[in-house]
């Protein structure tokens, strides 16, 4: 059995408690939070041990992972910590509000063998993951755009407060909604060459952005469009779709299914057809131990469970791929900054080693500044 802890018991954190706690691998040693409603109500409810501070709680018991389900600026310390310690770290998302440091914990993780999860939770719905397999197989041919949308219900009026909607806390739309969405984009087809002209709107919120929208260019010329709202309330939950359009055809993908249109070809991948396919996330989703809010949430726990005990690191995504799309998300953030200057490099300009870290481990691919 994997002794493991969970800090952090907000929504994320309760809904992973629940799952940790009944997978039939783990053991949930103890969780921490400064919530005292919360922490009264595990005392006497759970038996496991209770911590408001979270350094006692990994020196005082013998761990072999942690779960991280707290608001996003506590992440890179409670990271750095846990790795010194020599832990294995499932992070939720967005991973660091300076991606900087997000690829230095990258970084102290594969130096140290520690496994390393961001919780990215669409990388396992099954329609996107299909979608990533029919890519790989080159179905649609060249890539030439991408488009994702993302759009729910998360901020509706002026009045009150959360950490989501604050700046120093969460980082608003474009890193507690926009993430999702742009590390899709990063996931199915690789981070963008340059981010080109952006625009962050507050409608509701006073500190933060509640839409962004965005245009991508990638290594090979193709063009990405990125389009988030969190304040709309025409959707009942998020709702995100993403789009790609290749030399030999286009697919369309949501939370409930893909939809993948091929030109006629000598050959075409088992179940496929010339012209339009639609095959339903039901039938691609492999089945669970625990259902809660959707099949993903746990495959992802389970995928990083799996990958702590066979002390595997190519974890779907890793410390790394999640630097990569906090990288893009702050280039967003420069490109909305300067409208006429039109582009902003993945990397501030004075970042150059940063940038020679990633030359070395992509091969060049953000070598490009400003323009």
């Amino acid at each position: 059995m994997l002794k493991t802890a969970l800090i952090g018991l907000g929504k994320m954190g309760l809904s992973h408690h629940a799952i940790i706690n009944a997978h039939p691998e783990v053991e949930l040693v103890a969780v921490c939070d400064t919530a005292g409603y919360v922490l009264d109500v595990f005392r006497k409810y759970t038996g496991i041990k209770i911590y408001t501070n979270y350094i006692d709680l990994i020196q005082e018991n013998e761990l072999d992972a942690v779960f991280i389900a707290t608001p996003s600026r506590f992440h890179s310390e409670m990271v750095r910590a846990c790795l010194e310690r020599g832990l294995h770290v499932f992070c939720e998302k967005p991973f660091c509000l300076d991606p900087e440091e997000g690829l230095r914990l990258a970084e102290l993780a594969e130096q140290k063998g520690l496994v390393n999860q961001v919780g990215y939770h669409y990388r396992f719905v099954g329609a996107f993951c299909e979608m990533k397999r029919l890519l790989d197989l080159k179905v649609i041919g060249d890539i030439h755009n991408i488009r994702c949308e993302a759009y729910g219900p998360v901020v509706l009026r002026s009045k009150g407060k959360s950490w989501r909607n604050a700046k120093n806390e969460g980082g608003g739309c474009l890193y507690d909604y926009a993430c999702h969405a742009i590390d899709l984009m990063n996931y199915m087809i690789g981070p963008p060459r340059s981010v080109g002209f952006s625009i962050l709107n507050k409608i509701f919120s006073e500190d933060v952005d509640d839409e962004v929208y965005s245009e991508f260019v990638y290594e090979n010329g193709a063009s990405g469009q990125l389009s988030v709202n969190w304040s709309d309330e025409s959707h009942r939950k998020m709702s995100t779709k993403l789009a790609i359009w290749g030399t030999k055809g286009r697919m369309v993908a949501d939370r409930q299914e893909i939809q993948v249109y091929l030109r006629a070809a000598s050959t075409l991948p088992t179940g496929y057809n010339a012209g339009w396919n639609v095959r339903y996330t039901t039938e691609l989703t492999e089945p669970v131990w625990y259902y809660l809010r959707g099949e993903e949430y746990s495959a992802q726990c389970d995928h990083f469970i799996q990958a702590v005990k066979a002390k595997r690191m190519d974890t779907r995504s890793s410390f790394r791929t999640a630097s990569e799309t906090d990288m893009v998300a702050a280039a967003v953030r420069r490109a909305a900054d300067l409208p006429t200057e039109g582009v902003a490099s993945i990397y501030s300009q004075t970042d150059e080693s940063a940038q020679e870290r990633t030359k070395s481990s992509r091969g060049g691919l953000w070598s490009r500044l400003i323009r």
